[in-house]
């Protein structure tokens, strides 16, 4: 199934380049669901920004090196160099919801003690924190903005919430700058003949001496594993971004963010050490601004 990429409906006559803001609720968030729409804008001359609405405070560490920064405060400033040099690495422009660093914080998992941080992202007041996200979009006027999917991904709190808080941003946009053009909004999703074509490729390429039953740590998923909800049908899936030559920008990326992420060869690992493949493309909805 052939998909229109992110420019489908966009004027061809801008007298600028096209203006794409991705919204995330933690540093690495951007690379690993928009990373690859990201490089490819950024290759083709696009003007791109990411917004990130938290420090990633709550963020599991990987590396024993840097052990001691997890469920410390040096964590959230450790995490804000790793977005500015992957950030750097896709070859667009860096911002904090809110100005210098984000007002927000990061909630963690659900269940998570954060959540009840006062200042944690998931129990902020949605209509409050579009209100500054509004602000922001409105200084950028970007032609499309990319975001989570109403599910966050995978639940996660602060996913969920950025999803909300997005849409609720482009309404105020639309009601309080009406000189500002509507950004078309796409949230991140996966076929699912896609989601299984990368399980069929890592049972394929994952070395077996890494797996967990042979003594490794690595987790493959099963075929019939749960998906995430972010996979769906495949024709719930309108646009696409299909790019082999934004992979090396999108690795280069994941490599800055060493706390959250192990980079190998065709494929990935966080703090679970599943393996979930690279494969130079992302799917991605049109949403209507009015839905939740």
């Amino acid at each position: 199934m052939e998909r229109p990429d992110l420019r489908d409906g966009i004027p061809v006559d801008l007298d600028r380049p096209l203006r794409l803001v991705a919204v995330h609720a933690h540093p690495d968030d951007e690379t690993l669901a928009t990373g690859v729409a990201l490089a490819h804008h950024a290759a083709a001359g696009d003007d791109v920004h990411v917004i990130t609405c938290t420090l990633g405070e709550e963020g599991e560490v990987i590396p024993p090196g840097l052990a001691h920064l997890e469920g410390s405060e040096a964590l959230g400033p450790h995490r804000s160099g790793e977005v500015a040099r992957a950030t750097a690495a896709l070859g667009v422009t860096h911002h904090w919801l809110g100005g210098d660093l984000p007002r927000w914080r990061d909630s963690g998992m659900v269940g998570s003690a954060a959540a009840a941080h006062p200042r944690a992202l998931a129990g902020a007041d949605v209509e409050e924190v579009a209100a500054v996200l509004a602000e922001q979009l409105a200084a950028l006027h970007p032609d499309v903005v990319l975001t989570y999917d109403p599910e966050g991904g995978y639940r996660h709190p602060d996913h969920v919430q950025t999803h909300r808080v997005t849409v609720a941003a482009l309404a105020r946009l639309a009601e309080r700058h009406p000189e500002v053009p509507s950004p078309r909004l796409y949230v991140a999703l996966t076929p699912r003949s896609w989601a299984e074509e990368d399980r069929r490729w890592l049972a394929e390429h994952v070395p077996a001496a890494a797996r967990a039953e042979e003594g490794g740590r690595i987790t493959v998923p099963d075929a019939d594993d749960p998906y995430p909800p972010s996979v769906v049908d495949d024709g719930r899936v309108t646009h696409a971004v299909v790019d082999g030559a934004a992979l090396p920008a999108q690795v280069a990326a994941l490599r800055e963010h060493p706390t959250q992420v192990t980079v190998h060869d065709g494929w990935f690992t966080l703090s679970n050490d599943v393996a979930a493949r690279l494969p130079a493309r992302e799917g991605y909805a049109r949403w209507d601004r009015t839905a939740p």
